[in-house]
C-alpha cells in the first residue's frame, strides 16, 4: 500500500508537469483543470504522508518537532493502553456482567455429553503435547512433591474428632451392633482356635498338686467353657451386661475423641507414625506411579480413555449439567465468583504487566509492531489525501475562473 500511494503521488507529478506543458502548447481551458487538480492532489499527498510518516519516524530523517511521535511515547502508550484495560475489560463490574450472559456449566455439560470428534489433527496434537510435557517432567522430583503434598494434607487432619463423631452418631443410630455381633462370633471362634493353647498356658502355671490330682485341665475346661458361654449369652441377650459395658466404652472412646485434648494428641501422634512408616510411604508413591501412568494413557489415547468407565462418568455428568438446571445455576455462580475475583485480585497485576511490557520494548520494536498492525490503514490515509486535495484543487481553480 506504501507502493501504491507512492506510485500515486508520482503519477500527479508526472500529470502536473504534462498538464503545465499542455497550458503553453494549446491553452484549452479544461487543461487548467487538470493542472489544478493534479497541483493539490500532490500537495495533499505531501502532506499526508509527512503525517503519517511523522507517526512513526522522522520525515527524511530530519528531526522536524513532534515528529516520530509513537517512539518518543511509548512510555506514556504503554501506560494508557494498561489504564484502558482496566477500565474496559478488567473491572470487577465490567467482568461480572459479561459473565452473566455466559453459560459455562451448559457449554460443558454438551461437550462432555457429545464429546466431538477425537479424530481432529488439533486434539491429537494437542494430546501428544500434554502427554510429551508430563512424560519430560522430572518423575522422581515430581513424585516426591506428590507424595509430600499427601502426607502433609493428612497431617493436616484432625482425625480424633471426625472418628468420635462417626462413633457416635453410628451408636445413635444403632451401626455398631452388627459390628459387636461380628466380634462376639470372631471372639468365640478365636477361642475354640486356640483352646490347646489356653489349656496349655493354665496347666503350666498350675501346682504340682493341681497337675498330679488333673484338676488344671478341669480348671482349663471350666474357664473355656465360661467364656463361651458369656459370648454365647451376649451374642443372644441385645441387653447383656457385657453389651452394657461395652456400649459404655464406646460412648466414652467418642466422647474422648471429640472433645479430650489428651485423647486427640495420642490420635495425631497415631496418624503421623502411620503416614511416616515406610510402608505408607511406598503406598503414596505407588498411587502416584498409578495415576501418572493412568493420565499419559488418557493423553496419549484420548478415544480409549473416554469409551471406558471414565468416559461414562464424564457422560453421566454432562448430562446431569444438561438436565439440571439448579447445578447449572450454582456452577455458573461458582465460575462467576471466581472470575470476579480474580479480576480484582490480579486486574492491577496484569495492568502492570503490560505497561512494563511496553515500556520494555525499544522505539523500533513497538514502531514496527503499530505498523504492522495500522500502516495500511494509514497508506489508505495518503491515497485518499491525494485524490480529496485533487477534487479540492479542482473546486478552486473553478471557483476562480467563475468569479
Amino acid at each position: 500500500m506504501r507502493i501504491v500511494a507512492t506510485c500515486l503521488l508520482v503519477v500527479m507529478a508526472c500529470i502536473y508537469g504534462a498538464a503545465r506543458w499542455g497550458e503553453s502548447a494549446w491553452p484549452a481551458p479544461w487543461i487548467g483543470f487538470v493542472r489544478a487538480f493534479a497541483e493539490a492532489a500532490m500537495v495533499g499527498g505531501l502532506a499526508d504522508w509527512f503525517a503519517v510518516t511523522a507517526l512513526f519516524r522522522h520525515p527524511l530523517g530530519l528531526p522536524i518537532p513532534h515528529t516520530a511521535i509513537i517512539p518518543h511515547n511509548k512510555d506514556r502508550i504503554g501506560d494508557t493502553l494498561a489504564l484502558f484495560l482496566r477500565d474496559n475489560f478488567l473491572t470487577p463490574a465490567v467482568v461480572a456482567r459479561r459473565m452473566a450472559r455466559l453459560d459455562i456449566a451448559g457449554a460443558a455439560g454438551r461437550f462432555l455429553a457429545a464429546p466431538p470428534d477425537m479424530d481432529g489433527r488439533l486434539r491429537k496434537g494437542a494430546s501428544r503435547l500434554l502427554a510429551d510435557m508430563m512424560d519430560a517432567l522430572d518423575d522422581e522430583r515430581l513424585g516426591g512433591m506428590v507424595k509430600g503434598a499427601i502426607a502433609h494434607r493428612l497431617r493436616a487432619v484432625d482425625f480424633a474428632p471426625l472418628v468420635g463423631q462417626a462413633l457416635d452418631a453410628a451408636i445413635r443410630e444403632g451401626r455398631h451392633e452388627p459390628v459387636m455381633q461380628a466380634l462376639i462370633v470372631w471372639g468365640s471362634r478365636t477361642l475354640d482356635a486356640n483352646a490347646a493353647l489356653i489349656r496349655q498356658i493354665v496347666h503350666d502355671r498350675a501346682g504340682s498338686v493341681l497337675r498330679w490330682t488333673g484338676l488344671d485341665e478341669t480348671l482349663a475346661n471350666a474357664i473355656l467353657s465360661g467364656l463361651q458361654r458369656l459370648l454365647a449369652e451376649a451374642g443372644d441377650d441385645p441387653g447383656h451386661p457385657l453389651r452394657a459395658k461395652v456400649m459404655e466404652g464406646l460412648e466414652t472412646l467418642a466422647h474422648r475423641l471429640q472433645h479430650d485434648p489428651e485423647m486427640q494428641a495420642r490420635v495425631g501422634r497415631l496418624r503421623d507414625e502411620i503416614v511416616g512408616n515406610p510402608a505408607m510411604q511406598a503406598w503414596m508413591e505407588s498411587l502416584w506411579r498409578q495415576a501418572r501412568q493412568a493420565l499419559l494413557h488418557a493423553a496419549r489415547d484420548p478415544r480409549t480413555a473416554l469409551a471406558g468407565r471414565f468416559g461414562d462418568m464424564l457422560r453421566q455428568l454432562g448430562e446431569m449439567l444438561e438436565q439440571d438446571a439448579r447445578v447449572r445455576h450454582l456452577l455458573n455462580r461458582f465460575t462467576r465468583r471466581m472470575v470476579v475475583g480474580g479480576a480484582a485480585a490480579y486486574g492491577d497485576g496484569i495492568v502492570r504487566l503490560v505497561s512494563e511490557t511496553v515500556r520494555g520494548w525499544d522505539a523500533q520494536t513497538i514502531t514496527g509492531r503499530l505498523e504492522q498492525a495500522v500502516g495500511r490503514d494509514l497508506q489508505y490515509i495518503r491515497i485518499n489525501g491525494t485524490l480529496v486535495g485533487g477534487l479540492v484543487g479542482v473546486a478552486i481553480h473553478a471557483v476562480g475562473r467563475w468569479f
